[in-house]
């Protein structure tokens, strides 16, 4: 069973976006980096970019797959996690702990459409 942390919002493509003090770390699910295998690259925006709910803003690749990011919430990316461009296998370490891009979020009421934990373990089950 992956592992899957009470608080954050999740959507459907397996990202997820912690919110602290107006701003989001999204990053990939631990069942996604299972999905994936060992992570080999992750191609993210760069800051002052903007990301928009529902639309791609980069992509993981593995040594099995490669997949699109998309990001659950709407905004300007202020921070990249530069751990990431060195040593992307830290998401298969710690998805949670290893998120891709802060966003300070433009419009907060898109949270209400993403799942909460429950209903995303629901989603991932029915896989």
């Amino acid at each position: 069973m992956a592992n899957i942390i009470e608080g954050l919002y999740y959507c459907e493509s397996h990202e997820y976006v912690r919110v602290e003090d107006g701003f989001g770390y999204i990053g990939i699910t631990d069942y996604a980096q299972h999905a994936l295998g060992n992570v080999v690259y992750i191609d993210m925006p760069e800051a002052d970019d903007e990301v928009t709910a529902g639309e791609e803003f980069g992509a993981v690749e593995s040594v099995k797959a490669a997949s699109d990011l998309v990001s659950p919430v709407s905004g300007k990316v202020v921070e990249v996690n530069e751990d990431l461009e060195e040593t992307p296998g830290l998401v298969n370490k710690d998805a949670y702990g290893n998120w891709i891009i802060k966003v300070e979020l433009s419009d907060p009421n898109e949270l209400t459409s993403l799942m909460d934990a429950a209903a995303y373990a629901a989603f991932i089950e029915k896989k």
